[in-house]
């Protein structure tokens, strides 16, 4: 059964979901672990080489807190943990898959504007 948003119900909602993904690194992680791909820490360091020990720490609890990526710790010495997305985070996918189309779609318009052609609607209007 799905909600019924008023504009601004809707608006509020979209603005709390960009917020639990706002920061420089979290998009990047969540791609790292889309398609059930698990990561460990270590992994991490070496696929986002721009990020600090500190900051993908802290990206990491957030996005755990968050519900979107769960954390499992083996007990073995030296310690092994690994990230995955939650059931909950795996359904952010499709939703940033679409974001990354009408992106494209963006830059094909952009590309328009610059060729000297008009932009125009995607449904020809």
């Amino acid at each position: 059964m799905s909600k019924l948003y008023s504009p601004e119900s809707a608006a509020s909602g979209v603005e709390q979901v960009l917020r639990l993904l706002e920061g420089r690194w979290k998009l990047i992680i969540l791609f790292h672990l889309f398609d059930g791909k698990v990561q460990r820490y270590s992994d991490f360091e070496k696929l986002i080489p721009g990020i600090s020990q500190k900051m993908l720490a802290q990206q990491l609890r957030q996005l755990e807190s968050d519900g979107i990526v769960s954390r499992m710790v083996y007990p073995q010495v030296p310690p092994k943990v690994e990230y995955r997305l939650t059931e909950w985070g795996q359904a952010l996918c499709p939703a940033l898959d679409a974001m990354l189309q009408w992106a494209e779609k963006r830059e094909n318009y952009a590309s328009l504007a610059t060729d000297g052609t008009s932009f125009k609607n995607p449904n020809g209007e």
